[in-house]
């Protein structure tokens, strides 16, 4: 009896052992995994930022240019108007001088 219980002891710290093995295995393996999992999410992450920071810079050089367009089409009217202005005051001190 005193053999058979240390047979089956020593069968026991075996089977142990072999589990803690593949525990040890099992949790590196999960490690790894995990870090590839974050990799990815960072790699993610930083294209979708790089990708909102080019959109961002497009649409601020579209505003800009777009500002110039109207800044430049308001100073053509702008120089048009007072153009017209001169020749409609000129047409009338014209007109006031032969009058007089």
């Amino acid at each position: 009896m005193k053999t058979s219980t240390a047979i089956m002891t020593g069968v026991a710290l075996v089977a142990l052992a072999a589990c803690n093995k593949n525990n040890a295995q099992n949790n590196a393996a999960s490690q790894i995994e995990a870090n590839g999992e974050n990799r990815a999410e960072n790699v993610t992450a930083a294209a979708n930022n790089e990708a909102a920071n080019i959109v961002n810079a497009a649409q601020n050089e579209a505003s800009a240019v777009k500002n110039a367009g109207e800044n430049k089409a308001s100073a053509i009217k702008n120089a048009a108007e007072n153009k017209a202005e001169a020749v409609k005051n000129s047409s009338s001190n014209a007109a006031e001088n032969k009058s007089k």
